[in-house]
């Protein structure tokens, strides 16, 4: 199974052998990935019973939970990489999910929809409306989202925690960027560590 742009950028970040948390990992189609092709050490948390359940039918180890609240059970430095994918704008408290997760691990790779892309400015300029693009694909009323950030927002908050960004991979229509990503990326992916 081919994983989509951004769960193969995420797989990039991630080094052959590593015990890894993917923390709102879905169905687990990248934690399965991860083992199968990278050898990793993998578990899982996950929020919805449905994608619990596929994703012990994959014969992977993964409990249900809510990152919100149970981060904190988890103990420091337990693992080499945590991925928080698509998810930390869904959050309550994304400052405090970061903190956790690179308390819990070494490096968190994390990716989110950037709020900052050409089309979300242009729909809310020109329409007045929320917007919906193939990252947001969900109106305004229906949406888990309750924290969109723009790729420059999470810069701005990862200096704030004294995170040292590692690595960044920008998306538009699963192709990489290299210039103005702010503007014209779809989806960011960055690698973090403490600094």
């Amino acid at each position: 199974m081919t994983l989509r742009a951004d769960l193969a950028a995420i797989a990039d970040a991630v080094p052959a052998g590593a015990r890894v948390l993917d923390v709102g990992c879905g169905d687990g189609a990248l934690l399965a990935a991860l083992q199968r092709d990278k050898g990793v050490d993998g578990r899982g948390i996950e929020l919805s019973g449905a994608n619990v359940a596929a994703a012990v039918e994959r014969g992977l180890s993964i409990v249900q939970g809510d990152a919100d609240a149970d981060l904190a059970d988890y103990p420091s430095h337990a693992f080499d990489v945590a991925i928080l994918s698509d998810t930390l704008q869904a959050m309550r408290s994304p400052e405090t999910v970061l903190a956790e997760l690179l308390r819990i691990a070494r490096t968190a790779v994390i990716s989110f929809p950037n709020f900052g892309h050409w089309r979300v400015r242009l729909s809310l300029l020109v329409g007045g409306r929320m917007p919906m693009t193939a990252a947001l694909p969900v109106p305004w009323y229906a949406t888990p989202n309750i924290h969109l950030c723009s790729i420059d927002d999470f810069r701005a908050l990862a200096a704030k925690l004294d995170v040292t960004v590692e690595g960044a991979t920008f998306l538009s229509r699963g192709r990489r960027l290299t210039w103005a990503e702010n503007l014209r990326a779809e989806q960011a992916v960055f690698v973090l560590s403490r600094g």
